[in-house]
C-alpha cells in the first residue's frame, strides 16, 4: 500500500533542486562571455533577449542550465566553467575595466572565449596568485572568512623587524574594523647592506588592504607585497603576467575545501 504524500514530497524536493539551480538571466549571459553584467541588462531591457521563444525583458528572470537563450535570433553557447590561476604583476588593475585606462586582469586573460572573473582581489601594486573563474559559486565560497582558505604574502620592509614586533601579528591586530584573526608569519631573512628584512604572512581573512595595515600598525609599512600561496596553490612555473588552467584535480580539491559537494 502506497503512502499518501510521498509523490508530491518527492516532486518538491526535485522542485527546490531545480530552484537552486537558477540563475540570474543577465549574470548567465555574462559568464558565456557575451558583455559585462550591466551591458546584459540593457541587451535584455532592449529586448533583443528570448528564453524558449519568449522575449524577455525583467531583469529579474532566472533560468536553468537547459534553457536554450537566444541573443537577437542566435543562440548562446553553454556555459563553459574555467578556472585559472594567474601571476598578477604589480600596477595592474584587479577589475575587469578600469575607468582611468590602466591595465587589468582583464587585459592578461583577453585571448579567452569565457569571460573569467577574479576570486577576491590583489590591491594595484600587489602582485602575485590571483584565481580566475566564471563559477561564481566556487569563487563565493573561496572568498568566504568561515572556509579559512589560507593565503600567503611575501612581506618585503626596510628595517630588521623585532621579533616581538611580528607576535603582534600572530597574536591579532587592533583595526579601525575589528582584531584581525592571528596571523602564521614566518621570518625568511634581512639583508643587512640593503636594510630590509623579508617574511610571510599567512591570512584566512580578506579585508582591504589588511597585511599593508597590519604592518603599518606595527610601525614597519610595506615596501614590496606579493602574495604566493592561495591554499595549496603556488606560483610555481609562472612568469608575471602569465596564467594556467588548473587541473581537475586542483579544481575538485579546491572545491572540497569550499564545502562545494556538502
Amino acid at each position: 500500500m502506497k503512502r499518501p504524500g510521498k509523490k508530491k514530497q518527492k516532486l518538491r524536493r526535485m522542485t527546490i533542486d531545480m530552484e537552486e539551480k537558477l540563475e540570474r538571466l543577465q549574470k548567465v549571459m555574462a559568464a558565456a562571455g557575451v558583455a559585462s553584467r550591466r551591458e546584459c541588462e540593457k541587451i535584455i531591457l532592449a529586448g533583443r533577449v528570448k528564453v524558449n521563444g519568449r522575449t524577455v525583458t525583467e531583469l529579474g528572470t532566472k533560468v536553468g542550465s537547459r534553457a536554450f537563450i537566444t541573443i537577437d535570433g542566435k543562440g548562446l553557447r553553454p556555459t563553459r566553467l574555467r578556472y585559472l590561476l594567474l601571476y598578477k604583476p604589480a600596477a595592474v588593475m584587479t577589475t575587469m575595466k578600469d575607468p582611468r585606462g590602466r591595465r587589468t586582469v582583464a587585459d592578461l586573460t583577453a585571448g579567452m572565449k569565457e569571460r573569467v572573473y577574479p576570486v577576491g582581489r590583489l590591491d594595484f601594486m600587489t602582485e602575485g596568485l590571483l584565481l580566475m573563474t566564471n563559477d561564481g559559486a566556487l569563487a563565493q565560497r573561496l572568498t568566504h572568512p568561515s572556509y579559512h582558505v589560507n593565503k600567503t604574502y611575501e612581506v618585503t620592509v626596510n628595517g630588521r623587524v623585532p621579533e616581538e614586533k611580528l607576535d603582534i601579528l600572530r597574536l591579532g591586530v587592533p583595526l579601525e574594523d575589528g582584531l584581525t584573526a592571528p596571523a602564521m608569519v614566518e621570518t625568511r631573512s634581512y639583508d643587512a647592506e640593503k636594510d630590509r628584512s623579508i617574511f610571510d604572512v599567512t591570512i584566512h581573512e580578506g579585508r582591504n588592504r589588511q597585511v599593508r595595515r597590519m604592518c603599518d600598525f606595527i610601525g614597519f609599512p610595506v615596501r614590496r607585497l606579493k602574495r604566493i600561496r592561495v591554499a595549496f596553490l603556488t606560483l610555481e612555473g609562472l612568469k608575471k603576467g602569465e596564467f594556467r588552467e588548473l587541473t581537475d584535480a586542483e579544481v575538485k580539491r579546491l572545491q572540497e575545501m569550499a564545502g562545494c559537494h556538502e
